[in-house]
């Protein structure tokens, strides 16, 4: 098969992780792999292999006819024979579809609101996903919704997987103690609740001064991230908790770091948990999304009420104050990430689903 992967940047967010994900992957099991970026280059461009076809369009607008036919050509010149069309690349791919009909498409839905789909619009996906073979949803949740809210019986739920890649190029150098870190990979994003982590690292610095807070993704420089700024100031916080911004040597930062946090009011699939466990930290993270079928509570981490920050602080200072615990989670996870969330086993069940598909 020939399938090419769509996504608007390459910022280093969840979908983009794994719309490069894919197309690395499928690079070794497929006649070819490709993947577009229709808007924004970024960080995770040095993250994609060699042997992935690569285009940028840089297109300027919602209907931007030089880009769909720029994109066109391409497909053509690969004889691609999939569209795999990531979060709200769909009307991309939707508008190729028009001008090249014999071209299969696919969507993956990354909806990380999926604790507040009541209040998603649909409209436009309602018009466009006739066009659509089928739909790839990261969690159950928004696999109902599809089904439900837009009548689209050809629906597949498979989760995100890690990836070990590592070409990349800088080495970020956490500040503070080793053995004493704790990292949270998510971007700025309301929904990612960085005030909650906060309120925790105010109360941590308290009880145990030497342990620090790693703030690692996106800053979009708005008024949530000014916010977030504001509070670390107000809080005193300066000296153990610090922001890097988004950063491609996920490994390396996890290397340094002790413990994974999430403290998300709302997810899918978090790609970070899935990394958090490939490099066997143990985790405290919100109940959400997808989470509780990733983390057994007690077992292999920390699953605990979404804005409780009591239980967050005390989930921690169990981890920070019992080295076995948290040795023992790690492995525990990696197992679970292993088993049910590796590459080889998501890609097993998208080529038997893509293969219904065409």
């Amino acid at each position: 098969m020939r399938i090419l992967q769509i996504i608007d940047s390459l910022e280093a967010g969840g979908a983009e992780r794994m719309a490069v994900n894919y197309a690395n992957a499928l690079a070794n099991e497929m006649a070819f792999s490709g993947l577009v970026i229709s808007r924004k280059e970024g960080p995770l461009l040095n993250q994609l292999n060699s042997n992935v076809s690569y285009l940028f369009l840089n297109k300027k607008s919602v209907i931007d006819i030089q880009s769909v036919m720029k994109l066109r050509k391409f497909v053509i010149q690969n004889t691609v024979e999939i569209i795999h069309a990531h979060s709200t690349s769909f009307f991309l791919a939707f508008l190729l579809k028009l001008t090249y009909p014999t071209v299969k498409l696919i969507w993956h839905d990354h909806y990380g609101d999926s604790e507040f789909l009541s209040k998603r619009p649909s409209l436009a996906l309602k018009f466009v996903l006739p066009f659509f073979n089928g739909i790839i949803a990261v969690n159950q949740n928004l696999k109902n919704w599809a089904e439900q809210k837009l009548h689209f019986k050809n629906v597949v739920y498979l989760p995100n997987f890690p990836s070990d890649e590592n070409n990349a190029s800088e080495q970020t150098i956490l500040q503070g103690i080793q053995g004493k870190r704790i990292v949270s990979l998510a971007n700025f994003r309301v929904q990612k609740n960085h005030f909650l982590l906060l309120e925790v690292a105010k109360k941590i610095k308290i009880s145990h001064p030497e342990w620090t807070f790693h703030l690692v993704g996106k800053d979009f420089e708005d008024e949530y991230s000014k916010q977030i700024r504001a509070l670390i100031l107000d809080f005193n916080l300066e000296d153990i908790v610090f922001v890097y911004g988004s950063r491609n040597d996920i490994k390396n930062i996890l290397e340094q770091s002790t413990i994974g946090i999430l403290t998300s009011q709302s997810e899918g699939l978090p790609v970070a948990l899935l990394e958090y466990g490939l490099y066997e930290k143990p985790v405290v993270v919100s109940n959400v999304g997808e989470i509780p079928l990733v983390i057994q509570d007690g077992i292999n981490g920390f699953s605990v009420e979404t804005n409780s920050g009591q239980l967050f602080y005390d989930s921690l200072v169990k981890l920070i104050e019992n080295d076995s615990l948290r040795l023992h989670f790690g492995k525990e996870l990696q197992k679970t990430i292993e088993k049910k969330y590796s590459k080889k086993t998501v890609l097993d069940q998208y080529s038997n689903w893509i293969a219904l598909c065409i």
